[in-house]
């Protein structure tokens, strides 16, 4: 048995909706400000599929994630197929000369094993606390690549 959380954070990003969108939709990039994600290798012969790990404080999971959703500049949805329960969307918002906003909406189901040892407020917290610290970086980075343009 599950519960499922979950989270929407977001971040004002000072760069163009086509750099944050290019960004972002480069999965395998994404440990380089998902502090909690080693590595996403999207599959060769299925590029909609991708295998995600996570590894965080002695812990690890893996998954295998869909797209169900993309309209460039705007979207990228997502579901997992197989291991760690997890879904979710990235949105971006065009604010032209302003520049993007990025909107990470996440959802995922506590292992009942997990939920019984920790309080699940005190996952949310942490784990909303992170993504705040991811997007801030991804901001980070997106600034330096808009700077290298």
């Amino acid at each position: 048995m599950s519960n499922w959380l979950e989270h929407s954070v977001q971040v004002e990003v000072d760069a163009p909706i086509e750099v944050v969108w290019g960004l972002w939709s480069d999965l395998e990039q994404m440990p380089r400000w998902m502090k909690w994600i080693d590595s996403v290798k999207v599959l060769e012969d299925q590029p909609e599929l991708s295998r995600w790990k996570l590894a965080t404080g002695g812990l690890e999971f893996t998954w295998l994630s869909r797209i169900a959703k993309v309209v460039q500049n705007q979207i990228i949805q997502w579901e997992s197929v197989d291991g760690l329960p997890n879904r979710g969307a990235i949105r971006f918002y065009d604010r032209g000369d302003k520049g993007s906003i990025v909107k990470m909406s996440v959802g995922y189901a506590i292992p009942g094993f997990l939920g019984q040892l920790l309080d699940n407020l005190f996952i949310g917290r942490v784990v909303e606390s992170t993504l705040h610290a991811d997007l801030e970086r991804f901001r980070q980075y997106a600034l330096q690549a808009k700077a290298n343009l």
